[in-house]
C-alpha cells in the first residue's frame, strides 16, 4: 500500500513538472526533423527517408541500495526523477534474494524512467544544452559509452546540475545511468546522430 500510495504522489509531481518544463514544445524534435534529418541523409546517403536514425528511447536509471532499509530514500529519489524527466518515474524492486547484501525478493532497489516521443526530445534537449554544462570543469562526455549497436549510455554523478532540482531540499547527491536506446545500426551513425543534436562529445 505505501508503494502505491508513493507512486501517485509522484505522479501528481510529474504532472507538474511537465507544466514546468513547458512540456509539449519539443524544440529539438522539430531540429531534427528539419536539419539533422537532412544532414545526416547527405553524410551517409540513405537511399530512403526511413532509413535516417533517430532515437528510440531514453532510459534513466538511478540506483538506490539504502532503500531496503530507507524507504524514505526511494521517496526522495522518485521525487528528484519526477521533477527532472516530467514523467511518473517507476520503482524497481529485487528479482531474487541476495543474503550476501541482507536483500529479499520484492524490496525497492531503485528507480527507473523510459522517456519517448515529445517528453524525450525535451530531456535530452535540457540535458544537453542546460544541465550537462552546469557540471563543474565540465569537458564534455567521453564517447566510449557506445555499446557497437547503435545505443550510448553514460553516467552522471549528481542530480543537481538539473535546474528543476532545489538545492536546499536535497537530502542526499545520487548519480544517475543515462541510456540512449537508437535505430541507427552502428555507433558512427549513432555518434553522428547525437552530435547533431547537440550533445557534447570530448575532441
Amino acid at each position: 500500500m505505501e508503494a502505491v500510495a508513493i507512486r501517485k504522489e509522484y505522479a501528481s509531481i510529474a504532472a507538474h513538472s511537465c507544466r514546468k518544463v513547458g512540456l509539449g514544445m519539443a524544440r529539438l524534435k522539430e531540429t531534427y526533423k528539419g536539419e539533422v534529418s537532412s544532414a545526416m541523409m547527405k553524410r551517409f546517403s540513405y537511399k530512403s527517408p526511413m532509413q535516417i536514425p533517430r532515437i528510440e528511447k531514453v532510459v534513466i536509471n538511478v540506483g538506490c541500495g539504502d532503500a531496503k532499509d530507507n524507504m524514505k530514500a526511494i521517496e526522495a529519489i522518485m521525487s528528484d526523477i519526477a521533477a527532472i524527466t516530467g514523467q511518473k518515474p517507476v520503482m524497481i524492486k529485487a528479482r531474487k534474494n541476495v543474503a550476501n547484501f541482507k536483500l529479499r525478493q520484492g524490496m525497492p532497489i531503485g528507480v527507473k524512467v523510459t522517456l519517448r516521443g515529445d517528453r524525450m526530445y525535451e530531456f535530452v534537449d535540457r540535458l544537453f544544452n542546460v544541465a550537462l554544462p552546469r557540471v563543474r570543469d565540465f569537458r564534455g562526455i567521453s564517447a566510449d559509452g557506445f555499446d557497437g549497436r547503435g545505443n550510448y549510455a553514460f553516467g552522471l554523478r549528481e542530480q543537481l546540475i538539473f535546474p528543476e532540482i532545489e538545492y536546499d531540499k536535497v537530502e542526499q547527491i545520487r548519480g544517475m545511468d543515462i541510456a540512449f536506446v537508437t535505430t541507427a545500426p552502428n555507433d558512427e551513425e549513432a555518434k553522428e546522430l547525437l552530435t547533431l543534436l547537440g550533445a557534447p562529445f570530448t575532441k
